[in-house]
């Protein structure tokens, strides 16, 4: 009769752990607070980013392509009068696309020529001197103009050390309500959040098909007077922390 007693405590024993672990449980650790704190970081925008179309189209290669370096080269030559740093200014490889014809043959009617420069302004003064002379002619036009922040990882950092700092006042004011410390952080969770307030300006290009001399060429057609820069808002960057604060 207790040789059947101790099998069957043996066996209680044994699928304990087995089903415990079919089902786990949160695990509470002994003498640890949980804190969560939210931290933000608010910063007016330092950065202007502008971004241009080059179109080009003409029936000889060559001259498409002339066109198209001439209107990078005149964008980089307006960048470097504005005092913006060789850094600042980004352009692509030009890219070619024949257009064929309707015949058998499949002739080369005419070849479009596009491209894209990136210019990054810190000084927003600018803007406008370089938007009035950028899109003067006919091949460049303004694809986007974004507002944000230079070092989004400075921001970032910031609002993550706001909220451990919440984090740490927290618990020291819940802790000393007894008389107790924080010790050494056990373990933290952390979620950085996108940036809020990032203005964008989206502009697109009208165009409208001609016939000239037998081969159709898309032209710009004149486009309405672009609309007033977006004011810059301020932009925020927030974090949430959860950590774990050993009790002493």
């Amino acid at each position: 009769m207790k040789t059947t007693i101790l099998c069957l405590c043996a066996t209680v024993l044994l699928c304990a752990p087995a089903a415990r672990s079919q089902n786990p449980e949160p695990k509470f650790i002994a003498d640890t607070l949980v804190v969560q704190a939210e931290g933000t970081f608010e910063s007016d925008p330092d950065l202007a980013t502008l971004t241009f179309d080059i179109y080009s189209q003409e029936k000889e290669l060559k001259i498409a392509y002339d066109k198209a370096s001439a209107a990078i080269q005149k964008i980089a030559a307006l960048a470097d009068k504005n005092g913006l740093k060789k850094e600042d200014v980004s352009s692509g490889a030009l890219t070619v696309t024949p257009i064929y014809g309707g015949d058998r043959k499949k002739r080369t009617r005419s070849f479009i020529v596009r491209g894209l420069v990136v210019l990054r302004v810190r000084e927003f003064s600018k803007l406008g001197p370089i938007l009035d002379e950028s899109v003067a002619d006919e091949i460049t036009d303004l694809r986007s103009l974004t507002y944000s922040l230079a070092d989004e990882e400075a921001a970032k950092e910031r609002a993550v050390a706001q909220a451990m700092k919440r984090a740490i006042g927290r618990a020291n004011a819940a802790l000393g309500e007894k008389g107790q410390q924080v010790g050494a952080l056990r373990f933290a969770n952390l979620d950085v959040r996108q940036l809020v307030g990032v203005a964008r300006l989206e502009m697109g290009a009208l165009s409208q098909t001609v016939e000239v001399s037998g081969w159709s060429k898309a032209k710009a057609a004149p486009l309405p007077p672009p609309p007033p820069l977006p004011r810059p808002e301020k932009i925020t960057v927030s974090a949430t922390v959860q950590c774990a604060f050993q009790i002493r």
